[in-house]
Protein backbone atom coordinates (compact mmCIF):
# COMPACT_ATOMS: atom_id res chain seq x y z
CA UNK A 1 0.00 0.00 0.00
CA UNK A 2 2.93 2.33 0.73
CA UNK A 3 4.28 1.81 -2.76
CA UNK A 4 0.90 2.20 -4.46
CA UNK A 5 0.62 5.66 -2.90
CA UNK A 6 3.94 6.67 -4.44
CA UNK A 7 4.40 4.60 -7.61
CA UNK A 8 2.11 3.44 -10.42
CA UNK A 9 1.16 -0.26 -10.24
CA UNK A 10 3.34 -1.23 -13.22
CA UNK A 11 6.17 0.68 -11.60
CA UNK A 12 5.73 -1.45 -8.48
CA UNK A 13 6.01 -4.59 -10.63
CA UNK A 14 9.21 -3.22 -12.18
CA UNK A 15 10.73 -2.36 -8.78
CA UNK A 16 9.92 -5.82 -7.46
CA UNK A 17 11.51 -7.63 -10.41
CA UNK A 18 14.46 -5.24 -10.75
CA UNK A 19 15.43 -5.55 -7.09
CA UNK A 20 15.07 -9.35 -7.21
CA UNK A 21 17.14 -9.53 -10.40
CA UNK A 22 19.88 -7.44 -8.77
CA UNK A 23 19.98 -9.70 -5.71
CA UNK A 24 20.18 -12.84 -7.87
CA UNK A 25 22.84 -11.29 -10.11
CA UNK A 26 25.08 -10.38 -7.17
CA UNK A 27 24.46 -13.69 -5.40
CA UNK A 28 24.53 -16.28 -8.18
CA UNK A 29 26.20 -14.52 -11.17
CA UNK A 30 24.16 -16.88 -13.36
CA UNK A 31 25.48 -15.64 -16.73
CA UNK A 32 28.45 -17.95 -16.17
CA UNK A 33 26.10 -20.90 -16.72
CA UNK A 34 24.51 -19.76 -19.98
CA UNK A 35 26.97 -21.77 -22.06
CA UNK A 36 25.66 -24.95 -20.46
CA UNK A 37 22.16 -24.36 -21.86
CA UNK A 38 20.94 -25.87 -25.09
CA UNK A 39 18.20 -24.30 -27.18
CA UNK A 40 15.45 -25.97 -25.18
CA UNK A 41 16.99 -24.80 -21.92
CA UNK A 42 17.22 -21.21 -23.15
CA UNK A 43 13.58 -21.34 -24.22
CA UNK A 44 12.60 -22.65 -20.78
CA UNK A 45 14.50 -19.90 -18.97
CA UNK A 46 13.14 -17.23 -21.31
CA UNK A 47 9.60 -18.55 -20.91
CA UNK A 48 9.82 -18.51 -17.12
CA UNK A 49 11.21 -14.97 -17.22
CA UNK A 50 8.33 -13.80 -19.42
CA UNK A 51 5.86 -15.45 -17.04
CA UNK A 52 7.47 -13.70 -14.05
CA UNK A 53 7.10 -10.34 -15.78
CA UNK A 54 3.52 -10.84 -16.98
CA UNK A 55 2.34 -12.50 -13.76
CA UNK A 56 3.59 -9.66 -11.56
CA UNK A 57 2.12 -7.00 -13.84
CA UNK A 58 -1.29 -8.73 -13.93
CA UNK A 59 -1.27 -9.24 -10.16
CA UNK A 60 -0.64 -5.59 -9.34
CA UNK A 61 -3.10 -4.30 -11.93
CA UNK A 62 -5.79 -6.62 -10.52
CA UNK A 63 -5.27 -5.74 -6.83
CA UNK A 64 -5.36 -2.06 -7.80
CA UNK A 65 -8.96 -2.65 -8.94
CA UNK A 66 -10.25 -5.50 -6.78
CA UNK A 67 -10.06 -6.54 -3.11
CA UNK A 68 -6.96 -8.60 -2.41
CA UNK A 69 -9.10 -11.47 -1.10
CA UNK A 70 -10.94 -11.70 -4.40
CA UNK A 71 -7.70 -11.73 -6.41
CA UNK A 72 -6.23 -14.37 -4.09
CA UNK A 73 -9.30 -16.57 -4.50
CA UNK A 74 -9.10 -16.39 -8.30
CA UNK A 75 -5.33 -16.93 -8.23
CA UNK A 76 -5.67 -20.31 -6.52
CA UNK A 77 -8.10 -21.69 -9.11
CA UNK A 78 -5.18 -22.72 -11.34
CA UNK A 79 -3.03 -24.51 -8.74
CA UNK A 80 -6.06 -26.33 -7.35
CA UNK A 81 -6.90 -27.53 -10.87
CA UNK A 82 -3.27 -28.58 -11.36
CA UNK A 83 -3.35 -30.55 -8.13
CA UNK A 84 -6.61 -32.16 -9.22
CA UNK A 85 -5.11 -33.15 -12.57
CA UNK A 86 -2.33 -35.00 -10.77
CA UNK A 87 -4.50 -36.51 -8.05
CA UNK A 88 -4.48 -40.09 -9.48
CA UNK A 89 -5.96 -41.77 -6.40
CA UNK A 90 -9.25 -41.27 -4.57
CA UNK A 91 -7.88 -39.80 -1.35
CA UNK A 92 -6.00 -37.17 -3.36
CA UNK A 93 -9.24 -36.04 -5.02
CA UNK A 94 -10.69 -35.64 -1.54
CA UNK A 95 -7.54 -33.73 -0.48
CA UNK A 96 -7.89 -31.28 -3.37
CA UNK A 97 -11.59 -30.74 -2.70
CA UNK A 98 -10.95 -30.07 1.00
CA UNK A 99 -8.15 -27.62 0.20
CA UNK A 100 -10.27 -25.84 -2.43
CA UNK A 101 -13.15 -25.44 0.03
CA UNK A 102 -10.75 -24.12 2.66
CA UNK A 103 -9.25 -21.57 0.28
CA UNK A 104 -12.76 -20.46 -0.69
CA UNK A 105 -13.67 -19.81 2.95
CA UNK A 106 -10.37 -18.09 3.73
CA UNK A 107 -10.52 -15.68 0.80
CA UNK A 108 -14.23 -14.83 1.02
CA UNK A 109 -14.43 -15.24 -2.74
CA UNK A 110 -16.69 -12.92 -4.64
CA UNK A 111 -16.52 -12.02 -8.29
CA UNK A 112 -18.29 -8.68 -8.25
CA UNK A 113 -16.11 -5.78 -9.24
CA UNK A 114 -14.49 -4.02 -12.12
CA UNK A 115 -14.42 -6.26 -15.22
CA UNK A 116 -10.88 -5.20 -16.12
CA UNK A 117 -9.69 -6.17 -12.65
CA UNK A 118 -11.41 -9.55 -12.89
CA UNK A 119 -9.86 -10.17 -16.32
CA UNK A 120 -6.36 -9.40 -15.04
CA UNK A 121 -6.97 -11.56 -11.95
CA UNK A 122 -7.86 -14.55 -14.12
CA UNK A 123 -4.84 -13.85 -16.34
CA UNK A 124 -2.72 -13.87 -13.18
CA UNK A 125 -4.24 -17.22 -12.18
CA UNK A 126 -3.35 -18.75 -15.55
CA UNK A 127 0.18 -17.37 -15.36
CA UNK A 128 0.62 -18.62 -11.80
CA UNK A 129 -0.28 -22.11 -12.99
CA UNK A 130 2.18 -21.84 -15.90
CA UNK A 131 4.80 -20.64 -13.41
CA UNK A 132 4.39 -23.84 -11.38
CA UNK A 133 4.83 -25.98 -14.49
CA UNK A 134 7.88 -24.09 -15.82
CA UNK A 135 9.57 -23.58 -12.45
CA UNK A 136 9.23 -27.29 -11.74
CA UNK A 137 11.00 -28.03 -15.04
CA UNK A 138 13.73 -25.51 -14.24
CA UNK A 139 14.28 -27.12 -10.83
CA UNK A 140 14.92 -30.47 -12.53
CA UNK A 141 16.87 -29.24 -15.55
CA UNK A 142 20.06 -31.28 -15.82
CA UNK A 143 22.33 -28.46 -17.01
CA UNK A 144 21.18 -25.44 -15.02
CA UNK A 145 18.48 -26.59 -12.66
CA UNK A 146 17.71 -24.87 -9.39
CA UNK A 147 18.88 -21.48 -8.22
CA UNK A 148 21.07 -20.55 -11.18
CA UNK A 149 18.19 -21.24 -13.56
CA UNK A 150 15.89 -19.17 -11.34
CA UNK A 151 18.41 -16.33 -11.31
CA UNK A 152 18.69 -16.35 -15.11
CA UNK A 153 14.90 -16.35 -15.41
CA UNK A 154 14.65 -13.32 -13.13
CA UNK A 155 17.19 -11.46 -15.28
CA UNK A 156 15.07 -12.35 -18.31
CA UNK A 157 12.00 -11.06 -16.45
CA UNK A 158 13.79 -7.75 -15.88
CA UNK A 159 14.39 -7.39 -19.62
CA UNK A 160 10.76 -8.23 -20.42
CA UNK A 161 9.15 -5.98 -17.81
CA UNK A 162 11.33 -2.91 -18.40
CA UNK A 163 9.53 -1.62 -21.53
CA UNK A 164 6.20 -1.50 -19.67
CA UNK A 165 7.33 -0.73 -16.13
CA UNK A 166 10.50 1.36 -16.21
CA UNK A 167 8.75 4.62 -17.07
CA UNK A 168 6.09 4.00 -14.44
CA UNK A 169 8.80 3.42 -11.82
CA UNK A 170 10.63 6.69 -12.63
CA UNK A 171 8.89 8.56 -9.79
CA UNK A 172 10.60 6.27 -7.29
CA UNK A 173 14.14 7.06 -8.44
CA UNK A 174 14.35 10.22 -6.33
CA UNK A 175 12.31 8.76 -3.46
CA UNK A 176 14.54 6.72 -1.10
CA UNK A 177 11.55 5.43 0.86
CA UNK A 178 9.87 4.10 -2.29
CA UNK A 179 13.11 2.50 -3.46
CA UNK A 180 13.60 0.84 -0.08
CA UNK A 181 10.02 -0.40 -0.07
CA UNK A 182 10.43 -1.72 -3.62
CA UNK A 183 13.60 -3.56 -2.64
CA UNK A 184 11.82 -5.01 0.38
CA UNK A 185 8.98 -6.26 -1.82
CA UNK A 186 11.47 -7.77 -4.27
CA UNK A 187 13.37 -9.68 -1.59
CA UNK A 188 10.33 -10.82 0.38
CA UNK A 189 8.12 -11.63 -2.63
CA UNK A 190 10.46 -12.64 -5.48
CA UNK A 191 13.69 -13.86 -3.89
CA UNK A 192 12.89 -15.76 -0.71
CA UNK A 193 9.66 -17.46 -1.91
CA UNK A 194 11.01 -18.45 -5.34
CA UNK A 195 14.20 -19.83 -3.80
CA UNK A 196 12.08 -21.90 -1.43
CA UNK A 197 9.97 -23.03 -4.39
CA UNK A 198 13.04 -24.29 -6.24
CA UNK A 199 14.30 -26.16 -3.20
CA UNK A 200 10.88 -27.78 -2.77
CA UNK A 201 10.20 -28.53 -6.44
CA UNK A 202 13.34 -30.60 -6.86
CA UNK A 203 12.07 -32.90 -4.09
CA UNK A 204 8.29 -33.18 -4.56
CA UNK A 205 5.95 -33.82 -7.51
CA UNK A 206 4.33 -30.88 -9.26
CA UNK A 207 0.78 -31.78 -8.17
CA UNK A 208 1.89 -32.04 -4.54
CA UNK A 209 3.50 -28.62 -4.70
CA UNK A 210 0.36 -27.17 -6.29
CA UNK A 211 -1.72 -28.47 -3.39
CA UNK A 212 0.74 -27.10 -0.83
CA UNK A 213 0.19 -23.66 -2.36
CA UNK A 214 -3.24 -23.81 -0.73
CA UNK A 215 -1.43 -23.37 2.59
CA UNK A 216 -0.66 -19.74 1.73
CA UNK A 217 -4.09 -18.27 2.60
CA UNK A 218 -4.10 -20.30 5.82
CA UNK A 219 -0.64 -18.98 6.67
CA UNK A 220 -1.86 -15.44 5.95
CA UNK A 221 -4.63 -15.88 8.54
CA UNK A 222 -2.10 -16.98 11.17
CA UNK A 223 0.33 -14.14 10.37
CA UNK A 224 -2.52 -11.63 10.38
CA UNK A 225 -3.59 -12.78 13.83
CA UNK A 226 -0.07 -12.74 15.33
CA UNK A 227 1.45 -9.70 13.62
CA UNK A 228 -1.53 -7.48 12.84
CA UNK A 229 -3.97 -8.53 15.53
CA UNK A 230 -6.53 -9.50 12.88
CA UNK A 231 -8.26 -12.33 14.73
CA UNK A 232 -9.81 -14.92 12.40
CA UNK A 233 -13.52 -15.59 12.36
CA UNK A 234 -14.99 -19.02 13.03
CA UNK A 235 -15.47 -19.43 9.28
CA UNK A 236 -11.81 -18.62 8.63
CA UNK A 237 -10.67 -21.11 11.27
CA UNK A 238 -12.83 -23.74 9.59
CA UNK A 239 -11.16 -22.83 6.29
CA UNK A 240 -7.71 -23.33 7.85
CA UNK A 241 -8.83 -26.70 9.17
CA UNK A 242 -10.04 -27.80 5.72
CA UNK A 243 -6.72 -26.82 4.12
CA UNK A 244 -4.83 -28.77 6.77
CA UNK A 245 -7.07 -31.79 6.19
CA UNK A 246 -6.41 -31.55 2.45
CA UNK A 247 -2.63 -31.47 2.90
CA UNK A 248 -2.75 -34.30 5.45
CA UNK A 249 -4.85 -36.50 3.15
CA UNK A 250 -2.65 -36.02 0.09
CA UNK A 251 -0.23 -38.76 -0.91
CA UNK A 252 2.34 -37.89 -3.60
CA UNK A 253 2.55 -39.93 -6.74
CA UNK A 254 5.86 -41.12 -8.13
CA UNK A 255 7.98 -38.09 -9.09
Amino acid sequence: MLLFARVDVLGVAWLRIASAALVFALWRRPWRRVAALDGRGRALIGGLGAVFAAMNACFYVSIDRLPLATVAAIEFVGPIALALAGARIGRNYAAVMAAAAGVYLLTHVRFAGEPVGVAFAFANAVLFTVYIVLAHRVARHAAIGGLDGLALAMLAAFVVVSPIGLGAAADAFDDPLALAAGAGVGVSSSVIPYVCDQLAMVRIPRATYALFVALLPATAVVVGAIVLGQLPTTLELFGVALVMVGVALHRPAVI
